[in-house]
């Protein structure tokens, strides 16, 4: 029975096909919608990405996600490797600098200061020159991004745009800054370029405040768990400490909340929802009217009503599995033809277990309305002209 359900669907191919491409459409746009919002909120921390080396995060309490930077008093970093298990503690600086490159324009840039012994919180990839070369005098690594668009030397005759390069200067608040490398990072919600330098140096480059000390980038020690040791540097010290994980969670609980990013997304997600289910829902009925010739034969033939209840939820979960297959290859495709562009796209495994129950649950539904009219059929309709 289960074979005439398949070969009934499959026999009326115009009908058959046009279940599929809508169910197509529908997967695609929740798929896609789905993985670009997921693309983005990975963005909010890519910076705690980023900086891989510290397991624990320490700063203001009043810090609410990754770019709300609250400056500490430098003193607090000797008060938090003062905790019994702190392995070590190194500072952070993170902040906006105004910036003048060759042609005279100006350009705000993120500086983040490493720490200057150590160089932890380094970028995560070196493109052209040494991490090494941060101790020689001035010297900074600039993001491949920023050298290319933002920072980019301008020919003067010609008005045509050159990345910058290594040898390169620049003006960060009035202090030459020599490029000495370039480096790849995630990209972020930030559009500003991105120049590493040490701690020192950037305290240099920056204008003078009594607290300038933006995060405390702490590991702990074998045998204490994190968690734990970030509640007892908050009950020590007073300040917020996370582990990288707990950090990222804020920064995109923040960005769900504050902002209209989910409601957006959500939006175009519903509609690709309640698409496939007009579509799919009209179509597959419109199928089973067709049909119910068949379906009466099957009931005057002894087949009950669960039977034919199986053999449309068989119908409709081939066509939803292929419908979501075709959806999520073509959403694929768009993820790797926008790789490498400014948009970001996501494509978890969670995402694809996800779409394939939502793809499943709208077939489900599309089918209800033709197994209420095939369990009222009455097998007598086949004997009518």
């Amino acid at each position: 029975m289960f074979r005439f359900a398949i070969k009934i669907l499959m026999g009326d191919r115009a009908k058959y096909i046009g279940i599929i491409l809508g169910l197509t459409f529908a997967s695609f746009i929740i798929v896609q919608q789905a993985a670009i919002f997921i693309g983005l909120m990975t963005r909010t921390f890519g910076f705690i990405t980023d900086t891989s080396q510290p397991n624990i995060w320490v700063m203001d309490p009043k810090v609410k996600f990754v770019d709300d930077i609250k400056p500490m008093n430098s003193n607090e970093i000797f008060r938090v490797r003062s905790i019994e298990g702190v392995e070590w503690a190194v500072p952070m600086f993170k902040g906006i600098i105004r910036s003048r490159v060759k042609d005279g324009n100006f350009q705000n840039t993120i500086v983040i200061g490493i720490d200057t012994a150590t160089f932890i919180g380094r970028p995560p990839v070196i493109l052209e020159g040494s991490l090494e070369a941060l101790r020689n005098t001035d010297a900074i690594i600039v993001s491949k991004e920023g050298a290319e668009n933002q920072l980019a030397n301008v020919d003067p005759k010609t008005g045509e745009k050159y990345p910058l390069q290594i040898g390169d200067t620049l003006e960060l608040n009035d202090n030459r800054a020599v490029v000495v490398g370039l480096c790849e990072i995630s990209r972020t919600f930030q559009t500003q370029p991105v120049v590493y330098t040490t701690f020192r140096r950037a305290l240099r480059f920056t204008p003078f405040e009594r607290k300038n000390l933006s995060f405390i980038l702490v590991q702990s020690a074998s045998w204490v768990k994190p968690k734990e040791l970030c509640r007892r540097i908050e009950r020590v010290t007073g300040l917020a400490a996370y582990t990288d994980e707990q950090f990222a969670k804020l920064t995109v609980s923040y960005f769900l909340r504050r902002t209209g990013i989910p409601v957006n997304f959500g939006v175009a997600i519903a509609l690709g929802f309640i698409i496939g289910v007009a579509i799919a829902g009209q179509t597959f009925y419109n199928f089973t009217l067709d049909n119910l010739r068949y379906f009466g034969t099957f009931k005057a033939m002894g087949a009950d009503n669960d039977l034919l209840t199986k053999m449309i939820l068989l119908q409709s979960v081939i066509v939803g599995t292929i419908g979501w297959g075709l959806g999520v290859g073509a959403a694929g495709l768009f993820g790797l033809i926008s790789r490498g562009t400014q948009l970001s796209f996501r494509l978890p495994w969670q995402l694809l277990l996800g779409s394939y129950i939502a793809m499943l649950f709208i077939c489900l539904i599309s089918a209800y309305i033709s197994i209420r009219r095939i369990r009222r059929l009455e097998p007598a309709i086949v004997f009518k002209t």
